[in-house]
């Protein structure tokens, strides 16, 4: 009798599942959610492939407009720009769509995004100078303040630029340090590699010579230079007397030349310079000239 009971029960069980399962399955309105659901998942996921394609190519045409203006930019500046903003509006973008995805699928994002906002807010306070670096690196790439191989100063460190990146810019001085900065702390830079520089050489003469004959004697060695060097443009001027005192005047000699150089250049003016005082006051003397 027990085990007749027994068998009614779980018959009864498996009935009242089998019922169950039926109805689920043939429950048309949850049908239709579950369609329309579907349906609003795929069209969330396709909108958002369609807004990230969309941006991406409006970021691609910015950018080459940047490149073809008045205002040339390093073409790798452009891929590095280009890159980091379409990765932040992928990341946006399908953030977005995983919040609208959860929703569909009846989560309560409330608490998702008000756990997120507590999250951000508390990195933002922990990360106030990673966040200054970051956007100060982006701001640096983005309007070309320097590049790659640049010599630059900002504040009492010079050098030329090894790495640029959004959290810090490395520099090498002229003599071998390294010197790692946070973007955040570049509030001013002056470029010397933008454009040209002037090379200017100031040569002291005493009063007893004459100065037509120092003028001549440069210019002799200055077009010597010219012949002789690669990295000179062009023959230096010898602009005439920049200072003069009761005992010695001195002499100015300009060039243009590239800033990188400029240093190299300075040295030679003076070489070629001294050189040629050596050999007048030789010949003046009438010594061989070795």
């Amino acid at each position: 009798m027990l085990m007749a009971t027994d068998t009614d029960s779980v018959l009864h069980a498996a009935n009242t599942w089998k019922d169950r399962v039926w109805t689920w399955f043939t429950d048309m309105n949850m049908w239709e959610h579950v369609l329309l659901s579907g349906i609003k998942i795929l069209l969330i996921f396709a909108l958002t492939r369609v807004v990230i394609r969309l941006v991406y190519r409006i970021i691609d045409r910015s950018l080459e407009r940047r490149e073809k203006s008045r205002l040339q930019m390093n073409p790798r500046r452009i891929v590095t720009v280009g890159e980091l903003l379409k990765n932040i509006t992928s990341i946006t973008s399908n953030f977005i769509m995983v919040m609208l995805v959860l929703g569909e699928l009846g989560f309560n994002v409330a608490p998702l995004l008000a756990g997120a906002s507590v999250l951000g807010l508390a990195i933002g306070f922990g990360a106030q100078s990673l966040v200054k670096d970051v956007i100060t690196g982006f701001f640096i790439i983005l309007e070309d303040q320097f590049a790659v191989g640049d010599v630059i100063q900002t504040g009492n460190l010079k050098g030329t630029v090894e790495i640029i990146g959004l959290r810090s810019t490395r520099l090498v001085s002229s003599t071998g340090e390294v010197h790692i900065i946070p973007n955040g702390l570049i509030t001013n830079v002056t470029n010397f590699s933008i454009g040209t520089a002037l090379a200017v050489v100031d040569l002291p003469f005493s009063n007893t010579r004459k100065l037509e004959d120092s003028i001549e004697l440069l210019q002799h060695a200055m077009e010597k230079l010219k012949e002789n060097s690669k990295i000179v443009p062009q023959v230096p001027n010898v602009l005439g007397i920049q200072s003069l005192t009761a005992s010695e005047y001195v002499i100015r000699i300009a060039v243009e030349c590239v800033p990188g150089v400029r240093a190299d250049v300075e040295r030679q003016i003076q070489t070629y310079a001294k050189e040629a005082l050596e050999e007048a006051e030789m010949a003046a003397l009438k010594l061989p000239i070795e």
